[in-house]
């Protein structure tokens, strides 16, 4: 059984973005293949949570490989994602010439299936932010279905 959201989704208005990818490449170094955030749908430093979204697009550079005729998203490139909404809130708490760069993972579990046409939305929320270590418990969802939860850790580089 899946836990709690760690946010209530029905809160925030999922069709308003905040945050676009010019906003998002200010923050964080990924580009290309590599960028797997596509836009901010909520934030929050008093609440401590970032919302995020990726639109799984069917010319991703895995479709044709990972899982031939039935493409699903790499679990590793779901991890990459909420990492990538970690650093954005990284950023934005602590504002230093630094991104947050992978330090760990803990706990993680896939609990769904995510392929071409989804919309991943992806929930940061910090447990422990220092200019040293910062540790979020992260969620990602198909529309109301958990597909992933985990904590990431991060480290500045």
């Amino acid at each position: 059984m899946p836990p709690k959201p760690l946010i209530d989704l029905s809160t925030i208005d999922l069709s308003r973005i905040v945050a676009g990818p010019d906003e998002i490449r200010r923050c964080n170094p990924q580009r290309y293949e590599m960028e797997q955030l596509h836009g901010i749908l909520h934030f929050s430093l008093e609440e401590g949570v970032a919302v995020g979204f990726k639109d799984v697009r069917p010319d991703e550079f895995w479709v044709r490989g990972h899982i031939p005729g039935r493409p699903l998203m790499p679990g590793v490139l779901i991890c990459e994602a909420a990492a990538q909404l970690c650093s954005y809130y990284f950023r934005l708490a602590l504002p230093m010439d630094k991104f947050l760069g992978f330090g760990g993972m803990e706990e993680v579990k896939f609990r769904g299936a995510v392929v071409p046409g989804d919309r991943l939305i992806l929930i940061a929320k910090k447990a422990d932010l220092n200019p040293r270590k910062a540790t979020f418990n992260c969620q990602a969802f198909v529309g109301t279905r958990m597909v992933y939860e985990g904590t990431i850790i991060g480290m500045p580089m």
